[in-house]
């Protein structure tokens, strides 16, 4: 799974946002910042959890210039009757992609093999549609949505700054380092 610094692929789904049924393609991504947010399947446990943080950070993310995706192999009108049931979830402003045939999942890298589910897994995507960053995480373990803001302003400074990079649990503001022969060994 080598998919960072490579393109999207080609999809189109179908996706539930602010009780709509609406198209997405990749030519919506491009242009802007996205977020793929891969999660086994609607209605189980861990899932929801990290839904709804999400959601309570979607607002900062906007401000951000990102869009949120998120995907599983569930169909969109299984994620409709998800947002209409749970109260958790039901606080999702963002996309959720229906991926029934699994095509994005499987553009992602991203597919269970032999079950047919998407794997716990993120990626930033920037506006020319370049994966930038991406973590998987295993079935138990819940991801953090503020520390994704954090990777999401930390690729956007990277991104704005040519020659600069953040260093471990750099945080907007903080300082940043400029690789030379000057820095080694010296960090």
């Amino acid at each position: 799974m080598a998919l960072i610094n490579t393109p999207i692929k080609p999809f189109t789904a179908q996706a539930f946002h602010n009780g709509e049924y609406v198209e997405v393609s990749e030519k919506d991504v491009l242009g802007k910042w996205a977020i793929f947010f891969f999660y086994p399947a609607d209605f189980t446990f861990v899932c929801p959890t990290e839904l709804g943080d999400l959601a309570d950070q979607y607002d900062e993310l906007q401000q951000l210039g990102v869009e949120v995706y998120s995907v599983s192999t569930d169909t969109h009108h299984v994620h409709a009757a998800w947002h209409k049931e749970s109260e958790t979830v039901g606080k999702i402003k963002y996309f959720m992609l229906g991926d029934p045939s699994g095509v994005i999942t499987n553009n992602f890298e991203n597919m269970r093999e032999g079950q047919g589910l998407a794997d716990r897994a993120t990626f930033l995507v920037d506006p020319d549609g370049i994966i930038q960053v991406m973590e998987v995480t295993c079935e138990g373990v819940g991801r953090n949505a503020a520390e994704l803001v954090r990777k999401v302003k930390a690729a956007q400074y990277v991104r704005n700054h040519p020659g600069e990079v953040c260093p471990a649990k750099w945080e907007e503001g903080a300082d940043t380092l400029k690789p030379s022969i000057d820095l080694v060994g010296k960090i």
